[in-house]
């Protein structure tokens, strides 16, 4: 599965921004997808996932009420939907996907088979 993540820029806090993970080699409908991001300095952390079904997401507490994650399975696309944003949502933001057998948890880097190169969101006071 080769993943492309798009949909980073700047904005204005408050703001909004919709970043796409699109999937291609397979089909994505199978896998569970996260976003995950690094500020600078910072180490990489988890943001948001959802599962193979769409039955499922997850958020870290700091987005909850502002980020939305979907898929389109027709496009073979994950969205992240995010509002209301902060400076401190300032990182570059990767999206991962992993095989349901493929690890056990969507919250862990090390549970992923799949990474996308990552889009820069800049968020300005």
């Amino acid at each position: 599965v080769q993943l492309q993540a798009s949909g980073g820029g700047l904005v204005q806090a408050g703001g909004s921004l919709r970043l796409s993970c699109a999937a291609s080699g397979r089909p994505f409908g199978s896998y569970g997808v996260g976003w995950f991001r690094q500020a600078p300095g910072k180490e990489r952390e988890f943001v948001a996932a959802i599962s193979w079904s769409a039955g499922n997401t997850y958020y870290v507490d700091s987005v909850k009420g502002r980020f939305t994650i979907s898929r389109d399975g027709a496009k073979n696309t994950v969205y992240l939907q995010m509002g209301s944003l902060k400076p401190e949502d300032t990182a570059v933001y990767y999206c991962a996907a992993r095989a349901r057998t493929y690890g056990s948890s969507f919250y862990y880097e090390s549970h992923y088979q799949y990474w996308g190169q990552g889009t820069l969101v800049t968020v300005s006071s």
